[in-house]
Order: structure tokens, then C-alpha cells, then sequence
């Protein structure tokens, strides 16, 4: 029972504490502007970047495990008889939507 009431005075001490301490945040002027007018700034530099950098380095990512993945499943073939398709089928098909992506993905976003 001491244990449980010393628990339950630090609890509610810690309570005190936070509700003592802590100070409310206002937003001075026009927030949604400011957002808005950052975002307006940034969205030309991160399309750059994504076309640039993202999208090279997951179509490298991609191809080499495409490739691989082929690779064994050739390997897998000459052991057992029958080429499992699935592996490089779903690889090649993130592959192509990688690969095609930049033309179409800044048109759905809306930049």
C-alpha cells in the first residue's frame, strides 16, 4: 500500500509539474501562407532531386536484383527442371514502373 501511494504522488506531482510549466503555442499571422509559400519554394528542388537521385538509384537497386534474382532462377532451373517466373516477373514489373515513373508521378501529385 506505501508503494502504491508513494506511485500515485509522483504521478500526480508530475502532473502538477507539466500543467505548471508548460505554456501554450500561438501562431502569429498567416501559418497556412507561410507553409503554402515554402512549399511553392521547395517543390521545384525536391522534384529535381527525386528525378535526379531517388528514382536513378531505386532502377539500379531494381536491376540488379531483377538480374540476380534471374540468375537463380536459371540456376534453379538447371537443378530442378522448372523456371519459377514469379521472382523476376514482379521485379521487372516495379522495374518498367520505376523506369516510367518521372513522366507520370509529378502529374498525380499535383507539382
Amino acid at each position: 500500500m506505501k508503494k502504491y501511494k508513494k506511485l500515485l504522488s509522483t504521478c500526480t506531482l508530475a502532473l502538477l509539474l507539466v500543467g505548471l510549466l508548460s505554456t501554450t503555442a500561438l501562431a502569429a499571422g498567416d501559418v497556412a501562407g507561410a507553409v503554402d509559400q515554402a512549399w511553392d519554394g521547395a517543390s521545384s528542388q525536391i522534384k529535381t532531386v527525386v528525378n535526379n537521385v531517388v528514382f536513378p538509384a531505386l532502377d539500379m537497386i531494381l536491376a540488379i536484383a531483377f538480374f540476380g534474382k534471374l540468375g537463380m532462377a536459371y540456376f534453379d532451373y538447371r537443378k530442378h527442371g522448372q523456371f519459377e517466373w514469379t521472382g523476376p516477373a514482379i521485379l521487372f514489373a516495379c522495374l518498367i514502373f520505376t523506369l516510367t515513373a518521372p513522366t507520370y508521378i509529378w502529374n498525380i501529385i499535383g507539382i
